[in-house]
């Protein structure tokens, strides 16, 4: 009976620790930081832009991008589906909105929001999630995550 509760009381202290480690810390100028990186990305969209769109992303064949039930690995595949997805006439005017920065160390954090892209004629929204890692003192979207908001009116 010592064993099993010494290991429970071991599964505990790890689980706690783990807790701890990602625990969210209410940082706002790193926040400021991130959400300025969205700024300069929707800027670089509304400019017809993907190159510059693309370097806040993680020049890796790590990166991974999930949309569409689909999930592309590799910084050239992601900006090459960019490319192929959203010519220059069908890439709209895109904003971000209901950002939700969580801290999850010193050097990671989750970001919840939602995109809004519009056109003349038509509108599309979605919601994302990114995970945004610092790497080599530069904060890099490492995981990119999008789904378009189906519109229940129709």
């Amino acid at each position: 009976m010592f064993f099993c509760d010494g290991i429970l009381a071991q599964a505990t202290m790890a689980l706690v620790a783990l807790a701890a480690s990602s625990t969210v810390v209410d940082d706002a100028e790193v926040k400021n930081k991130i959400e300025s990186i969205l700024t300069a990305q929707a800027k670089c969209w509304n400019d017809k832009d993907i190159d510059g769109f693309m370097q806040t992303y993680w020049k890796s064949e790590k990166l991974t991008f999930s949309s569409g039930g689909k999930t592309t690995r590799g910084w050239q595949a992601t900006l090459d589906r960019y490319k192929a997805k959203y010519p220059p006439e069908k890439m709209g005017h895109l904003t971000f909105d209901h950002l939700e920065t969580s801290l999850l160390n010193g050097n990671a954090a989750l970001v919840l929001g939602q995109w809004h892209l519009a056109f003349k004629e038509s509108k599309s929204d979605g919601n994302f999630s990114l995970v945004i890692k610092k790497i080599d003192g530069k904060w890099t979207i490492i995981h990119d995550h999008s789904s378009i908001i189906e519109n229940e009116d129709e």
